[in-house]
């Protein structure tokens, strides 16, 4: 079908807007990964009546055109590619971002609202969602959900999936559903029921019934993870729960459509501040995380030379994110990091490490104390003294990638191995292999990331109108994968698989898990309807089909 024929046939169901111009249509082909791919039409439905509406009629069409799908997205600010198909885009930025309500420490909210918005209106009553990204300016909470987000917070608190009290989601049958934590009796009067939630749960339950084992053994032995389906997740033995939700999350959006977002909230700490570590090397690094760790940080983050270089060298940025007087006093705090780099002292990584409290007396004691508890390996270390000193670590950390992409010319940013995690014991051993093989391919790139759980996201430039360039994309990944594989890490921590590393989850996994993986999919979308591509059937090829070829 046409682009106008498509739009011809939704137009009489839908209050929403359908958006069919070549304008339109070539901002929505692209995320923020290295891949271009032209929809045929954009919608931006106003409720969860007109996603029912869509879903159902690409369902009852798809036969007659098998090139349909629909792909939700919210901010676009996916870095795998999860958020572009060549079909039906739905975006719920426009209509569906309402903050429905919060109270009693659980947030309501549609998946089109802009985390920033969100967190302005939770802090009015002082608490927090706090697994927020580093994209937290930019991104929405319908695809933090989708993509089981985390970010500088997690090494307390643990992603997305632990704050989820319930959502609503659209399945393939076009009918918006409830989905919450089921007791076992619940669960069992929920498969009992003779419709199409009640099949679908008894299908899931069955499927994890039967392969108990082969799935809790192929859970990745790291703290966080985005690969995959969650099947290890749903059914908890220890509380006899059933949670949906808890495979839901994570699935960018391959199982259902999701239109309501419950959010657990805790109370917002009273104070926060930082103790910097600077690294000449990373010989120490396992010894720091040990020591860090003990004291119970609420964030333990990390960003390498490159990122100091950039953010000393291109700090008028700022200027731009935080308004005149703000950027100023940001400026100005940049003066210790330049004479460093003056003086041939580049850290070779910088360690950020965040303690909260109810005072700057009990925070700044803390972060003292493990000061001096490090003191015998002789690093550079400083403890800020101020907000505007603590944050101007944290900008240069979150906009890391930004200006990577932004001030480095001839080149852009390719996204391909920018989520790896592994133990962060096995990191003074697995970065330096990383690199090598990076180097050895003769890229430029930045590293940042959680060293408390040894995330770190690596995000190498390139020109993609290089002859080649998809073979080194497609080489690297399968080296740099392969050795995380072999540290028992995961190849994606927070940023999802999308079509960027589809491909690999065999590698991960094996052929038997993305087998269930499969079933699960088709449990759920018999009919590969929702994001096509993503978590199961998505192709070497697919990645070599839709790379960007143009340098902007």
């Amino acid at each position: 079908m046409t682009s106008q024929e498509i739009k011809d046939a939704l137009a009489p169901l839908l209050e929403g807007d359908i958006d069919i111009e070549e304008k339109t249509l070539t901002i929505y082909s692209r995320d923020a990964s290295l891949f271009e791919i032209k929809p045929q039409v954009v919608i931006f439905p106003k409720h969860a009546r007109d996603v029912g509406a869509i879903v159902k009629w690409v369902g009852e069409n798809k036969e007659k055109d098998p090139t349909l799908s629909i792909t939700a997205r919210s901010g676009g600010t996916d870095m795998s590619g999860g958020a572009i198909n060549n079909s039906i885009i739905l975006d719920f930025t426009r209509y569906m971002n309402a903050i429905v309500s919060v109270k009693d420490k659980v947030a309501v909210v549609q998946p089109g609202c802009y985390y920033r918005d969100f967190e302005k209106e939770t802090l009015k009553q002082n608490w927090l969602m706090p697994s927020y990204t580093a994209s937290r300016e930019i991104c929405a909470v319908g695809g933090m959900v989708a993509n089981n987000a985390g970010g500088e917070n997690t090494v307390k608190y643990g992603k997305v999936e632990q704050f989820i009290d319930h959502l609503k989601v659209v399945f393939t049958d076009g009918n918006e559903y409830l989905v919450k934590p089921l007791t076992k009796a619940e669960l069992e009067a929920k498969v009992a029921e003779n419709n199409f939630e009640g099949s679908l749960y008894q299908k899931i339950w069955q499927l994890i019934g039967e392969h108990k084992e082969k799935i809790m053994s192929a859970k990745p032995n790291v703290s966080k993870n985005s690969a995959g389906y969650y099947l290890w997740n749903v059914w908890d033995e220890k509380t006899q729960t059933f949670d949906l939700c808890r495979l839901i999350v994570g699935s960018q959006g391959t199982l259902g459509v999701i239109t309501e977002i419950g959010f657990k909230l805790v109370e917002k700490p009273a104070y926060g501040s930082l103790l910097a570590i600077f690294m000449p090397s990373l010989d120490h690094l396992p010894e720091i995380v040990n020591e860090v760790m003990v004291y119970k940080p609420d964030s333990f983050e990390t960003y390498d030379d490159y990122s100091l270089k950039l953010a000393v060298t291109f700090f008028f940025d700022f200027f731009i994110q935080m308004g005149f007087v703000s950027a100023v006093k940001l400026g100005l705090q940049f003066f210790p990091e330049a004479l460093l780099m003056l003086t041939g002292g580049v850290p070779k990584l910088t360690l950020l490490v965040q303690f909260t409290g109810d005072s700057k007396e009990e925070v700044q004691d803390r972060l003292k104390e493990l000061q001096g508890k490090l003191a015998h390996l002789k690093l550079k270390s400083r403890v800020t003294r101020s907000p505007i000193e603590a944050e101007k670590y944290w900008e240069i950390r979150r906009q890391s990638f930004n200006m990577l992409r932004k001030h480095v010319h001839g080149k852009r940013t390719a996204p391909f191995v920018d989520d790896i995690i592994v133990k962060p014991e096995h990191l003074p051993e697995f970065l330096p292999k990383v690199e090598a093989i990076l180097d050895k391919a003769k890229l430029i790139y930045t590293v940042a990331g959680h060293a408390g759980d040894g995330n770190f996201h690596i995000i190498p430039l390139m020109d993609l109108n290089a002859p080649y360039s998809e073979d080194v994309i497609l080489n690297v990944g399968k080296e740099i994968y392969d050795l995380v594989v072999q540290y028992k890490g995961s190849i994606t921590a927070e940023h999802n698989d999308g079509i960027v590393r589809t491909p690999y989850l065999e590698i991960m996994y094996g052929p038997e898990i993305t087998g269930l993986f499969k079933q699960t999919k088709e449990i759920f979308d018999p009919y590969y309807i929702l994001n096509p591509g993503k978590k199961v059937g998505g192709t070497f090829e697919d990645i070599k089909r839709t790379l960007i070829r143009k340098n902007n």
